[in-house]
């Protein structure tokens, strides 16, 4: 009799784990609100609000989903949802495989949102996806930021914007995160930065996003943290191995600030009219005997136009090695400016090109045809990268965000029907699909060195013997289609 009610209860809780449901939020709904939702969610769930307007000051602590089972928040169809007000929107504390879309959070007097690891450092949350969402005119002055992440590892934040922020605080502040994507988003007045991430935070990549007039630093590569907030707490440096690629700058003190980070890649990109500096080279956190310096970074395949009330190109402060930065193939053009020898660089820039870009008029940053720019950039081993608009670069490729598109026949690339899993992962990644029967493929470290390469002959890649780190796996199918991911191996 005990073994078969022990069964009967099995068997219920693995039916509301295998069966999605969706909780509607609302007034003369099951849910009055989102709270006595999330209360009763389980993995797989959707909760559905339906009104226009909730109250912020929300938290949730200790509340996951499960792989390929996530807990998803969704605003309200057709115009989202608004959270008002509250010292944060919604504060998630040590909560996995979340997913929110179609929020917008606004007039906050702390943060906008609050993602963390409720201080336990060694258990970072970890699977989050923020998407379509809008963060804006938040109701402070000080250190005070549209989102903050802390302790957050394996995370996707696409296609939302970020506006109005503290002048003081960041659009997307991260300390300790590691693993993360930030692509398709948009920057206008996020406050003294638009992304910053530091104390530890690791192989992040940011593309194809846009910002406008981001204080002083658009993009604050590292910065300074109190040591016990460090991830991990043996950390060597502020920030490293982040990837920042295809994206439009415009505007702010300066474009890029390398603070206290290694192995930082900045390349095809597009910087127009920043006021002060083209980039910073600086170190906040100074202890010879613990951090190294910033150093190890690079820079290529940019366009960088500047005004002529710029007059040091690079600012480099104290305690850096500036002599391990590498540049080359970036495009640098300084209007109004005749005979302009060039930007004064720590070290040389290898194939620069000095001369007008030939940006075309109103459209941010798509080029002429004649550009110079166009087939003169750093060539890749893996031809998969895409510019900020998804358009395939060339190899060689154009310099900076876009790709001037003169093949119409370039394959394009479906990721949504044909993907790989877990990721991140560890000892071997999967595939959805039976198409991996005399799948190609290729994987490529972040320096553009082949790693592995052949065909599959199983669904399944054995990773277990790669170093962590962000990787480009390129799939050629049997019929040529062709798919590139990013893998993540921890």
């Amino acid at each position: 009799m005990k073994v078969k009610i022990f069964l009967v209860v099995i068997y219920i809780l693995w039916s509301q784990i295998s069966h999605a449901r969706i909780l509607y939020v609302g007034t003369n709904q099951t849910y009055q609100n989102l709270s006595a939702a999330m209360q009763i969610a389980l993995p797989g769930d959707t909760i559905q609000i339906l009104e226009s307007t909730i109250v912020g000051g929300l938290s949730f602590q200790n509340k996951s989903g499960l792989p390929n089972k996530a807990i998803t928040i969704k605003g309200k169809v057709g115009s989202k949802t608004i959270i008002n007000g509250g010292g944060n929107s919604i504060q998630f504390s040590d909560c996995n495989h979340i997913i929110l879309e179609d929020l917008i959070c606004e007039f906050q007097t702390g943060n906008g949102m609050n993602i963390d690891d409720a201080s336990s450092i060694n258990t970072p949350s970890k699977h989050i996806t923020i998407r379509n969402c809008i963060f804006r005119s938040i109701s402070a002055t000080g250190n005070n930021d549209l989102l903050k992440l802390s302790g957050l590892d394996s995370f996707m934040i696409e296609n939302c914007s970020f506006e109005n922020g503290s002048p003081g605080g960041s659009g997307i502040d991260m300390v300790g995160c590691h693993y993360g994507e930030i692509h398709h988003c948009f920057f206008r007045n996020p406050g003294d930065n638009a992304i910053q991430a530091k104390g530890g935070s690791s192989h992040l990549r940011y593309y194809a996003n846009q910002f406008f007039n981001a204080g002083n630093r658009t993009l604050n590569l590292g910065g300074s943290t109190g040591l016990q907030f460090f991830r991990p707490q043996n950390a060597t440096s502020e920030a490293s191995d982040i990837q920042v690629f295809s994206n439009y700058f415009e505007g702010s003190l300066a474009p890029i600030a390398f603070v206290g980070c290694r192995r930082v890649e900045v390349f095809h990109n597009t910087f127009v009219r920043p006021t002060k500096w083209a980039m910073r080279i600086l170190q906040e956190t100074v202890d010879p005997s613990r951090f190294l310096p910033c150093g190890e970074n690079a820079f290529f395949n940019n366009i960088v136009v500047i005004e002529s009330n710029v007059s040091t190109e690079v600012n480099i402060g104290p305690n850096t090695d500036p002599n391990s930065f590498s540049f080359d193939h970036n495009l640098w053009y300084k209007i109004n400016t005749t005979n302009w020898s060039g930007p004064v660089l720590p070290t040389p820039d290898r194939f620069q090109i000095i001369g007008n870009p030939m940006i075309i008029a109103n459209s941010l940053y798509k080029l002429e045809s004649r550009s110079p720019a166009f087939k003169s950039g750093r060539s890749y081993s893996f031809p998969l990268l895409k510019d900020v608009d998804g358009k395939i670069f060339q190899n060689p490729p154009t310099i900076g965000a876009y790709e001037i598109q003169t093949n119409v026949n370039t394959p394009t690339i479906e990721d949504d029907k044909f993907y790989f899993f877990p990721n991140p992962c560890q000892e071997y990644i999967y595939t959805n699909s039976k198409l991996y029967n005399q799948c190609e493929y290729k994987l490529i470290d972040q320096f553009g060195k082949i790693i592995l390469q052949g065909v599959l002959q199983e669904n399944k890649l054995n990773v277990s013997a790669l170093p962590k780190g962000v990787y480009i796996l390129q799939c050629t199918l049997a019929d040529k289609t062709q798919h590139s991911f990013s893998i993540f191996k921890i």
